[in-house]
């Protein structure tokens, strides 16, 4: 089974930053489901504000269930920063791993 890595990239407001900074520290203790190997959360070392995260699932199954994982305060959560998300700056990727046969 190949795994699967999942990102979402965008930019925040930037007055909002410590208020996201803080959601996100919530946010990575919380996020976790069946096939979910990581939770990760970047910044662009060059562009402030500009965020990336990732989640690395083990097979593409469990990146499909993913959806059916619900999680009252994870779901409070992630509203609270589209909030903060800046108009038309996000960007979604897939990816499946190459395997080794």
């Amino acid at each position: 089974m190949s795994r699967v890595l999942f990102s979402i990239r965008y930019e925040i407001v930037a007055e909002q930053r410590d208020e996201f900074l803080r959601i996100i520290r919530e946010l990575k203790n919380l996020v976790k489901a069946e096939g979910l190997e990581q939770y990760s959360v970047f910044e662009h070392k060059k562009k402030p504000n500009h965020f990336e995260e990732l989640f690395l699932f083990e097979s593409k199954e469990a990146y499909e269930e993913y959806d059916d994982f619900s999680d009252e305060r994870v779901e409070i959560l992630m509203n609270q920063l589209s909030g903060m998300i800046k108009q038309q700056s996000t960007n979604y990727s897939t990816l499946y791993e190459v395997e080794n046969n």
